[in-house]
């Protein structure tokens, strides 16, 4: 686990908040004010990856960035399930103790089931969403003329390796297979890997049981755990529709091909603007987040006119 205070030399200077309302102590920074802005990370990774987008997004507006339980600054309790049904349910508790209304998400990976999970059960309280290589859930069902999600060379990498033990053990070990497990997924820029990098995001994963969210968040959708929540929540699909969105896409994505993010997306929100990345891959935030800010800081913008 991090040390509440620690900053990697400066590049993370945000003050540690914590929240026990979900039954452990949640990790989430709280800069600016205004309209909150909740910024969602995915998998291997914690809420540096926003590093970049705090300052820039906390001059107009709230800015949240919450750790899910078992990653960054946020504890790991050995006694929980790491499903997508605690994840939203952990989200949920932050949001209710925090009171947040019209929420704009920003969501990438995991974030944007987690996202998604919450909105379609909690439309009044969300304003608007950005999605970056990820995908809602709800916009291809029925479609067979897509790639099943565990097609794309990360799943195919998850899948192959359970019978052997090989997912298993690397994943076990992200203190040392951080970068090489990012690679995979789809980490492009690797001009940008400096020791902070790669001490920030090695420092959640010391032991193999801090490894355990990590370790259940690919699982839980290539063994198909997550179908029933997300089934669950279709009845809160119109409602999700009628919200501003844009997506924002990196074309080199590795973990959800960039076929399926498009299709998901245009299937909820066939007329809102898509953004496409032609150099970044799954780490948007890494390889292209100038791109990322700004589009974002446009879209509120527009939100606001």
């Amino acid at each position: 686990m991090i040390q509440a205070n620690e900053t990697f030399d400066g590049t993370w200077p945000y003050a540690p908040r914590f929240c026990s309302a979900a039954g452990f102590q949640q990790h989430y920074v709280d800069e600016g004010s205004g309209r909150p802005v909740v910024l969602l990370h995915g998998q291997p990774t914690w809420g540096y990856i926003y590093r970049r987008f705090i300052g820039p997004l906390s001059v107009t507006h709230r800015v949240i960035v919450p750790d899910h339980m078992g990653f960054g600054k946020s504890h790991t309790p050995l006694d929980r399930d790491y499903t997508l049904s605690t994840h939203v349910g952990n989200l949920t508790a932050l949001i209710e103790t925090l009171d947040l209304r019209d929420i704009t998400f920003v969501m990438q990976d995991w974030g944007g089931p987690i996202g998604c999970g919450y909105a379609v059960r909690h439309p009044e309280r969300v304003h608007s969403l950005v999605q970056m290589n990820t995908v809602s859930g709800y916009g291809t069902a029925g479609r067979r003329d897509l790639p099943n999600p565990t097609e794309s060379s990360w799943f195919r990498w998850i899948l192959e390796g359970l019978p052997t033990g090989r997912t298993e053990a690397v994943l076990s070990h992200l203190g040392s297979t951080i970068l090489s497990v990012m690679q995979i997924v789809g980490l492009e820029r690797l001009d940008r890997v400096d020791p902070n990098f790669i001490r920030a995001y090695a420092a959640p994963f010391q032991t193999p049981e801090e490894c355990k969210g990590a370790i259940a968040f690919p699982l839980d959708l290539a063994l198909g755990r997550i179908r029933d929540f997300v089934r669950a929540g279709a009845a809160g699909v119109p409602a999700l529709k009628t919200k501003p969105a844009i997506l924002i896409e990196g074309m080199l994505d590795r973990a959800i091909l960039p076929a399926l993010a498009l299709a998901d997306f245009k299937g909820v929100w066939p007329d809102r603007p898509v953004i496409e990345v032609p150099g970044a891959g799954h780490y948007i935030q890494e390889d292209a987040p100038e791109v990322a800010i700004a589009a974002i800081q446009t879209f509120l913008g527009t939100l606001q006119s």
